[in-house]
């Protein structure tokens, strides 16, 4: 009876006071400071946010930015007067280069017009030719698989319609194109190992990828010899989607001795003219259905319609620059940026005015609330990653410093050819830095000692998880504290992995630190980079603010500290 007695006096003081107990641990939460500055930082990107208009403008108005276009140098000085508007100073454009010629696509149609008409969902490929008139002309299936097998279509491509390869079997999709990182994903992130120093060979010495390359080479050299119309390659995508990147020019012959990777050759937009047969890629559904009727006997004519235009008058690239002055440390810089430019059959949109527009949203957050940054803030908008980090390497190169051979004085030069070793030299700005490069020395720049980060987003449409630490664990501290306010955002994880593929490697390359940002995939590489879906309407504006409000906030906690970024060990140093 006591016991039971008891314990009824311990259920009744528990329920008493449980109320009690909990409003205290609910006043214990302490309310947000209106006056942080994160605080701040965080409201006004949330609830005031420019991210979407900025970036409708350049992908909606604008459109696409190949390197050397109208469009890219539209974007170029639409950026800077945007910038200068929101009340940045020394806004302006730097140049780089020379790089080689703008393309410009002026009118495009391609069908099957018999045995019967079929309409075709293609795309030309950028500095592809095109024609004086449409032409109509056969196509043929060229199905040969090693280069014993050329000898068969000899005498017989000339001003005919190439199908260049073979047809791919199409299956359904189970499961969803569009995903977010979930948890085992971002413990794998948080959990990775230190990266490796040093570099391979890439697939140098892989025979298999060494063999299929020179094959890939001998077909071009065999399709322009033989004077091909047109070439015709399936997409990789499939239910329309349309994966376009940049024409091709056929490689000199191989050395068999050579000991330098194979891949670099001169590129489309090279200033000294290469000599390119036109090219197109099909919707992977309808170039099987040609080969399909081919096969079965059936004659086919393609009908297509291919103009284009080429700028000459200025072979330079350009880069969009603007800062927010610093205060006491104003001699000392934080930097912030994307590539602005992008592939041709869509508008550019996830791949990259997402990064830039971020970019842009994240300088005018602190601008508009009138932050005053002890450091300066630089936003850089680049041109040429999509041919091999070209803008940023230059940026890079004429103010901070560059990696020298022994009897190298000066910078390199890009000359308009694809020299990235950090960007894998194939004209699609994701490599992943790993051929190997005679031992080079560290030339640095006065301006070396005084960059404190970079900054850059260009993973799409994605919100953002984490960092990519880069292999500088010194940071980690640093950048969980940044990263605690945007819990409740999603944002959590830091990884020590290095990422690659885009402009943070320039930075990286000389040993300045330089940050990728983790980024949910969304629909990436299922469905919009480099293709024609990369439009606006493939944009999540949660996940862009989200982006942008997190970037400004590292962007201005590292601006504020009394020491710049702790660095990793320099490279070219023993």
């Amino acid at each position: 009876m006591i016991l039971r007695r008891y314990s009824a006096i311990v259920l009744l003081l528990i329920f008493v006071s449980s109320p009690a107990t909990l409003l205290a641990q609910t006043q214990q939460v302490p309310t947000p400071d209106p006056n942080d500055p994160i605080v701040r930082i965080k409201d006004e990107g949330t609830n005031r946010s420019q991210v979407m208009q900025t970036l409708s403008y350049l992908s909606d108005v604008i459109g696409p930015r190949l390197t050397a276009s109208p469009g890219m140098k539209r974007a170029n000085e639409w950026t800077r007067d945007q910038l200068a508007k929101w009340g940045l100073q020394n806004a302006h454009l730097e140049s780089f280069g020379p790089f080689g010629k703008g393309w410009t696509l002026k009118r495009f149609s391609a069908q099957v017009t018999e045995p019967l008409t079929i309409p075709l969902i293609a795309y030309p490929k950028a500095w592809s030719p095109g024609f004086a008139a449409p032409i109509t002309a056969d196509v043929v299936y060229f199905d040969a698989k090693t280069e014993a097998d050329l000898e068969k279509f000899k005498g017989k491509l000339n001003g005919k319609i190439v199908l260049t390869s073979s047809t791919r079997e199409v299956t359904a999709h189970f499961d969803a194109q569009g995903t977010r990182l979930n948890e085992k994903e971002l413990l794998a992130l948080a959990d990775a190992p230190e990266p490796r120093t040093g570099g391979g060979r890439g697939n140098f010495n892989n025979p298999t990828a060494r063999a299929a390359a020179q094959f890939a080479g001998a077909k071009l050299r065999f399709f322009q010899a033989e004077g091909a119309a047109l070439l015709i390659d399936p997409s990789r995508g499939d239910g329309g989607t349309i994966f376009v990147q940049s024409a091709q020019v056929p490689p000199p012959v191989p050395d068999p001795n050579a000991t330098t990777p194979f891949g670099r050759g001169t590129p489309p937009y090279d200033k000294s003219n290469p000599k390119v047969t036109p090219q197109l890629v099909l919707a992977v559904e309808h170039y099987n259905r040609v080969v399909r009727m081919i096969q079965a006997g059936e004659p086919v004519k393609m009908t297509v319609d291919l103009s284009v235009a080429w700028q000459e008058a200025d072979l330079m690239g350009y880069n969009t620059v603007a800062e927010i002055p610093g205060t006491d440390l104003k001699d000392e810089i934080v930097m912030l940026g994307g590539h602005m430019d992008s592939w041709h059959s869509g508008t550019g949109a996830t791949d990259n005015a997402a990064g830039v527009s971020v970019a842009m949203e994240a300088v005018r957050i602190i601008q508009a609330l009138g932050l005053k940054p002890r450091r300066t803030i630089r936003i850089a908008l680049w041109s040429g990653e999509e041919q091999g980090l070209l803008g940023s390497r230059a940026y890079v190169a004429q103010h901070f410093g560059s990696m020298q051979n022994a009897a190298t004085s000066a910078a390199p030069a890009t000359d308009g050819a694809n020299t990235n070793a950090m960007g894998g030299g194939n004209g699609n700005g994701n490599g992943n830095g790993a051929t190997q490069q005679p031992r080079q020395t560290l030339v640095t720049k006065p301006d070396y000692e005084k960059l404190s980060a970079y900054f850059n987003l260009d993973n799409g449409t994605g919100k953002i998880r984490g960092v990519y630490l880069q292999g500088n664990e010194s940071v980690r501290p640093l950048f969980r504290q940044w990263l605690a306010p945007f819990r409740d955002m999603g944002a959590t994880t830091l990884s020590i992995s290095n990422t690659g593929g885009t402009d943070h490697l320039s930075f990286d390359a000389i040993g300045l630190p330089g940050f990728q940002f983790i980024q949910d995939e969304i629909e990436y590489d299922t469905r919009t980079h480099h293709s024609n879906q990369d439009v606006f309407d493939r944009i999540q504006a949660d996940d862009m603010k989200q982006a942008a409000t997190i970037m400004a906030a590292f962007v201005y906690q590292t601006a504020m500290r009394d020491e710049k970024l702790p660095r990793k060990p320099a490279p070219g140093t023993r």
